[in-house]
């Protein structure tokens, strides 16, 4: 096994910039890396974990498989209200996508329920929003007009999704 080197204090912030280029390139092990890298100088940073958040939901359009757990462990660490209910809409509606483009049985089902429960979070969102941020309203109306794009998805009654403690 490696030992890990630990960064400096004084590099997290292009760290996280290093972060996002690679989230950008489509590399979210190496973005996922950095976050991991930058959490262990400063296990509170909340753009490290919304960063890592993200990483770990960029995976979801590559592998639509690709379970949502390790995405869903990070929100109990971000500290706002308005965080927390906004990523686990933005974990929900990437999962739902990515089902959209599966064509496995159920998988439309599943992103029918998935997309709705972002909705949700959207809706809880915006009652902690910060003025003039209007992040939840914009990702509820690309929910809605997905969703009415695809009037012949469908919830299947067998179908659930973990719910996130309020």
């Amino acid at each position: 096994m490696f030992e890990l080197k630990p960064i400096t204090p004084s590099g997290i912030a292009s760290a996280l910039e290093k972060a996002e280029r690679y989230r950008l390139l489509n590399d979210p092990m190496a973005a996922e890396s950095i976050c991991l890298d930058v959490l262990q100088v400063e296990p509170t940073n909340q753009e490290a974990l919304v960063s890592l958040l993200l990483a770990r939901t960029d995976v979801f359009a590559m592998t639509p498989g690709a379970g949502d757990t390790s995405a869903r462990e990070v929100l109990p660490r971000l500290t706002s209200e308005y965080d927390r209910a906004y990523y686990a809409g933005l974990i929900n509606e990437r999962r739902g996508k990515a089902l959209l483009a599966t064509v496995r049985p159920g998988s439309q089902g599943i992103a029918w329920v998935c997309l709705r429960d972002a909705m949700e979070f959207y809706e809880k969102a915006g009652k902690f929003k910060p003025e003039g941020n209007d992040e939840a309203v914009l990702r509820w109306n690309t929910c809605a007009r997905l969703l009415n794009a695809h009037p012949h998805l469908a919830p299947t009654e067998a179908v659930e999704t973990p719910v996130l403690d309020d």
